[in-house]
Order: C-alpha cells, then sequence, then structure tokens
C-alpha cells in the first residue's frame, strides 16, 4: 500500500514541476511578430460576398477513356527457339507479329507474319535463330 501512495505522490509532484516550466514559455507567447520600423502595415483584405458565384465553377470535361486493345503476349526464349503465346480478351481482332532478334551478326533475324488474333482468341506464335537469340518481341496492330 506504501508503494502506491508513493507514486501517485511522485506523479504529482511530477505535473506540477512541468506545468511550472511550460507556463512562463505560454504567458510570454506574444500575438506575432511586431512590424520592423519604417515598413508599411496593410489592412487585412476585404472579400466581397456578392463577387462570390453561388455555385462551384464548371469542371472541364475529362478526357475519353481509352478504348482497351491489343492481346497479351508472353515470350519464352529457349536456346535459339522462340515461342509467343498470345490471348486477345478485347473486343477487336489484333494483328500480332514476332520478332527475333539474332545474336551473332552473321545470323538472320526474323520477323514473322501477321496473325489476326480474334476476340477472346489465342495464338502461339514460333521463331528461331541458327545460334542465340539476343532479343524477341511481339508487335501489335489495329485490323
Amino acid at each position: 500500500m506504501r508503494a502506491r501512495r508513493s507514486r501517485a505522490v511522485s506523479l504529482l509532484v511530477t505535473s506540477v514541476v512541468l506545468t511550472g516550466f511550460l507556463l512562463p514559455g505560454a504567458v510570454a507567447q506574444d500575438e506575432g511578430p511586431a512590424p520592423a520600423p519604417g515598413t508599411d502595415v496593410q489592412a487585412p483584405a476585404v472579400v466581397d460576398l456578392a463577387q462570390i458565384p453561388a455555385e462551384p465553377p464548371v469542371q472541364p470535361a475529362k478526357p475519353a477513356a481509352r478504348e482497351l486493345f491489343g492481346a497479351d503476349c508472353d515470350t519464352e526464349i529457349n536456346g535459339s527457339q522462340v515461342v509467343a503465346f498470345c490471348h486477345n480478351a478485347y473486343p477487336q481482332t489484333d494483328l500480332v507479329r514476332l520478332h527475333v532478334e539474332c545474336d551473332r551478326w552473321w545470323d538472320v533475324d526474323g520477323d514473322g507474319t501477321a496473325v489476326a488474333v480474334g476476340p477472346a482468341g489465342r495464338v502461339e506464335l514460333s521463331g528461331r535463330c541458327w545460334k542465340e537469340v539476343r532479343s524477341a518481341w511481339v508487335s501489335h496492330q489495329r485490323q
């Protein structure tokens, strides 16, 4: 029981001491810096309520949503072989074409023929190099 009393007394003393430290700082605060001598003091701005519109201004029209287009293609490179799997999830037909860039200077790069992928359609495109493949990508074109 004695420990509780001393704890309560120490909390009370601590709060009184902290209040004693904070009170002079709160009383000493003024309402703002005094203007420097020789500077003009401006009057507060006056707003005419008749000039404020009753409704907010008209917002500019939002641009039309971009039409979604283009098959989703996954490209896999395995040695000198390239395979791209494309799936068109949109209502417009997409013409997809596989492009293969070979690593060796003497190896001929390949651009495949365009293949139409209709709505909800799937297609597999393939290409190859004689040696290593540097990069491969699929291009899209509207029909």
